[in-house]
């Protein structure tokens, strides 16, 4: 339950609208809610601006299910990253109005249409092709929470003129998230270009000393770019998040007025 439904709910109950007992009912599960096989955390909205995340990998299709029809109850948007095509299949037969994309393998459920909340621009960009089913994980991810998000793929230090061409996006941008397998140099020429924060992501791209993104990964982890931050190994959702976190900016209120730092 988000902070937009639990205020709608109180001036219900305020205004008569509905009783104390079906408010009360209502928000039974407002903490968590124990279906044997998952604790479902409906309080998570509340706590930090966007629902649990459902992870598909290693969930089957039932449970899937089973965790979505607790959630749509309660919340705006579901999320599921991770999620191969067959187990897709099942969950958005049973959910028609959820949308699978493919090359990213998440699912997105919107009761309705996201409102921008970003105070700027973020910009996912890839170092090749082959790394944009992360970078579209996390270009989704970014966009799902609120976000202005634009692309740009295949533009890597193999062909480094092709992100040259690209500027204005580039510096215009509040956030950066940058994909990159191989020698994973692209976040670091990137960074070096701009005053925003960058994140990095290492793909697992690459021939056999490529350790599975181990090189990337380490790469950019001794990156000179001072502007650099680095999730985990094909991590697109987590640098999606991370990004709309930054751009969202942190709201509190300050004499009664909602202000944001």
């Amino acid at each position: 339950m988000n902070i937009e439904t639990l205020n709608k709910l109180l001036c219900s109950v305020a205004e008569g609208k509905i009783s104390i007992e079906d408010a009360a009912k209502k928000l039974t599960h407002i903490s968590f809610e124990d279906i044997d096989y998952a604790h479902i955390d409906h309080n998570r909205s509340l706590r930090k601006g966007f629902p649990e995340v459902i992870f598909g990998q290693g969930k089957n299709a039932d449970q899937i299910i089973g965790i979505m029809e607790r959630m749509i109850r309660q919340e705006t948007v579901v999320l599921i990253t991770r999620i191969d095509k067959q187990n897709a299949d099942k969950v958005v037969s049973h959910f028609p109005d959820t949308t699978y994309h493919k090359d990213a393998k998440m699912i997105i459920w919107e009761k309705d249409k996201i409102q921008n909340q970003g105070r700027g621009t973020i910009a996912v960009i890839s170092a090749g092709t082959s790394d944009i089913p992360v970078a579209k994980e996390a270009y989704l991810t970014a966009q799902v929470m609120g976000n202005d998000v634009k692309s740009v793929f295949d533009v890597g230090v193999a062909g480094i003129h092709r992100l040259f061409d690209h500027n204005e996006l580039i510096n215009s941008a509040s956030v950066l998230i940058v994909v990159a397998g191989m020698e994973g140099a692209l976040p670091s020429i990137v960074a070096g270009m701009v005053k925003s924060p960058v994140i990095a992501v290492p793909t697992s791209t690459g021939y056999g000393t490529s350790l599975g993104g181990l090189t990337a990964l380490f790469a950019m982890l001794n990156s000179c770019s001072s502007n650099v931050a680095v999730v985990n190994i094909d991590n697109g959702f987590g640098a999606g998040y991370m990004a709309s976190a930054i751009n969202r900016g942190q709201r509190s209120e300050v004499g009664g007025q909602r202000s944001e730092v």
